[in-house]
């Protein structure tokens, strides 16, 4: 049995009294503004129970307008996911096509829609939904929002496609291309499945971006979103507008923290599956690409196979 591997020196007295400062330090740091903040708060008379119970002991805080925006904020979310995920693969492959006109074209659009804000770009949609369209005032909102987020994230998308996909070390997709597979065999098979994994990260980080941008357009758009809803909670309801924004973030944080967590799940799946198996291409494999040439029997072979077998 070999030795374990050490991989850092354990640290001495003074390191551990060092970092005992350090982490002393930073909670004193912590703890000061969030003491103060707090207090604020309290001298203002916005920590008292009556402001926070309509959240806790009333359910139509939630029928109402809480769960109502956050149906609105799934939809939207999930829309522009479903679109922009395919959408911004097939331009970030596109980017690295061997036709010129190609590699031009998808460029072009993904620098164009990657350099305008996203709430110009659904600005844009709803003037235009409005102009040229019969979609009903009722629905044009979530067009547009849609609309918006689907552009500026799938042009995001497909320059981390791109960047996933030049990651890779150049001799796999070498070794593809000598083994007789096409360009776009060797990026199905080879480079797409061997890049997801390392473009979860940046993917999950961009889903979580177009949760919290819908919120754009419950801003200016009259968009009925999960954030939008505290107006109305306020005006209507007689809510507090602080207990009510404290109670949308939490709301927010356990949306894309659930993302999160079960996108790093994946991960971890994914990871594990690539190292569990071992995907080997096998002769048939090979003349079903069409291999050019001559495929050569054991007696033709030199090198190691042909000694082992003596």
């Amino acid at each position: 049995m070999s030795p374990p591997t050490v991989l850092y020196d354990a640290p001495g007295p003074r390191a551990r009294r060092r970092n005992a400062v350090s982490t002393l330090v930073f909670l004193v740091a912590l703890a000061v503004p969030a003491w103060w903040v707090v207090q604020s708060l309290a001298d203002k008379n916005q920590l008292e129970w009556a402001k926070w119970r309509p959240f806790f002991t009333d359910s139509r805080a939630w029928e109402t307008y809480l769960l109502p925006g956050l149906e609105n904020t799934l939809i939207a979310a999930s829309l522009a996911m479903v679109l922009a995920l395919p959408l911004g693969a097939l331009f970030g492959i596109a980017r690295l096509s061997a036709h010129r006109w190609v590699r031009g074209t998808a460029g072009t659009v993904v620098e164009f829609f990657r350099a305008i804000p996203v709430l110009i770009l659904m600005l844009f949609a709803n003037a235009a939904y409005a102009q040229y369209t019969d979609v009903s005032s009722d629905s044009r909102p979530l067009y547009a929002v849609v609309t918006g987020l689907v552009l500026y994230n799938a042009s995001v998308l497909a320059e981390i496609v791109r960047a996933g996909i030049l990651a890779l070390p150049q001799g796999q997709g070498d070794a593809a291309m000598a083994l007789g597979m096409r360009r776009n065999q060797v990026m199905r098979y080879v480079l797409l499945p061997q890049a997801v994994t390392a473009m979860l990260p940046a993917i999950v980080s961009q889903l979580v971006v177009i949760v919290k941008d819908t919120a754009l357009g419950g801003a200016l758009l009259g968009f009925s979103e999960l954030l939008a809803s505290v107006r109305p909670l306020s005006a209507n309801y007689g809510a507090n507008t602080i207990a009510s924004f404290t109670v949308v973030a939490v709301v927010f944080v356990v949306l894309n923290l659930t993302l999160t967590t079960f996108a790093g799940r994946l991960e971890g799946r994914l990871r594990r599956g690539k190292r569990s198996t071992g995907a080997v291409v096998g002769a048939h494999a090979v003349e079903e690409l069409g291999t050019p040439g001559e495929h050569l029997g054991p007696d033709e072979l030199g090198g190691a196979g042909g000694h082992s077998g003596r």
